[in-house]
Formats: structure tokens, sequence, C-alpha cells
């Protein structure tokens, strides 16, 4: 399995727009782990890792360090409760870049109604409630420490 990159976060946003990358939607898969069982091109493209690298790891290997514990707690408590989670989250790049993205997360489940996993869909966030979500993480990783 890969490791998380030895590259440091770069303060450089890549937008949904940027570098030619115009994909509407981002989708992973994942066991009930949070282990990668899939992964779209798109979010391939964006989080700059090959299916290769991404298939068979957590999903943290995207995972900012700039991002609260606190959200992802309630993420996965909601999502164990098998209920449909949404919010914003900053991902990192292999490159160290980051992106931000809408995330809406639900359970699969299989034909006989068993949970298998998460389906995690992304879209570009919007900007202007964005600015409001990154003062609340701020003060939430403020805690943290």
């Amino acid at each position: 399995m890969p490791a998380q990159p030895n590259v440091p976060p770069i303060d450089r946003e890549v937008t949904f727009q940027d570098e030619g990358f115009e994909a509407k939607t981002l989708m992973t898969k994942t066991d009930l782990k949070g282990i990668i069982t899939y992964a779209s091109k798109a979010f391939r493209v964006m989080s700059g890792y090959s299916k290769e690298e991404l298939i068979g790891q957590r999903h943290s290997i995207v995972r900012h360090p700039d991002m609260p514990a606190a959200v992802f707690k309630e993420m996965w408590d909601t999502i164990k409760a098998n209920k449909r989670w949404e919010g914003y989250i900053k991902n990192l790049r292999k490159d160290g870049k980051y992106y931000w993205v809408n995330i809406k997360v639900e359970p699969i489940y299989d034909e006989e109604g068993n949970k298998i996993g998460y389906l995690g869909v992304r879209s570009e966030p919007e900007r202007d409630s964005l600015e409001e979500v990154k003062a609340r993480y701020k003060k939430l990783l403020s805690y943290e420490k």
C-alpha cells in the first residue's frame, strides 16, 4: 500500500475549473471501514492519485491537516446510523495542493439489504458558504490542539 504523500501541504487551492478539469462530480466507494474500493476518473484526476494508488487505501489518504477531527466524527456517527451526511471537506492532493468539495456520503446496501459500504459524491462547493465553513473549521481545530 502506498503511504500518505511525503509532500507537505502547499497553500494553493485547485478548483474544479483549474488545469482544464471540469468534472461536475467526484465519486468514491469504500467498504465499511473506509477503505477505497472504487474511485472515479474525476476523483483520481482531482486528487492526483492513480487508481492503483487509491484502491485498497484508507480514504484518509486525501485528508488535509486543516480538517477538524470533529467533522469526521460527525460524518461517521451519521453514516453508521444509516443516514446520509453532507458537508464541506478540504482534501489534500498528492502534490500537496488542496481542493474543497461539498460531499454527500451515504450507505450502500446489497440485494439482501445488508450494508456493505459507503458512496461519496462530491461537487464544487458554494463559495459564499465556504467562507463560513472555513471560519467554523478553524475554530474547531483550535479546540483540538
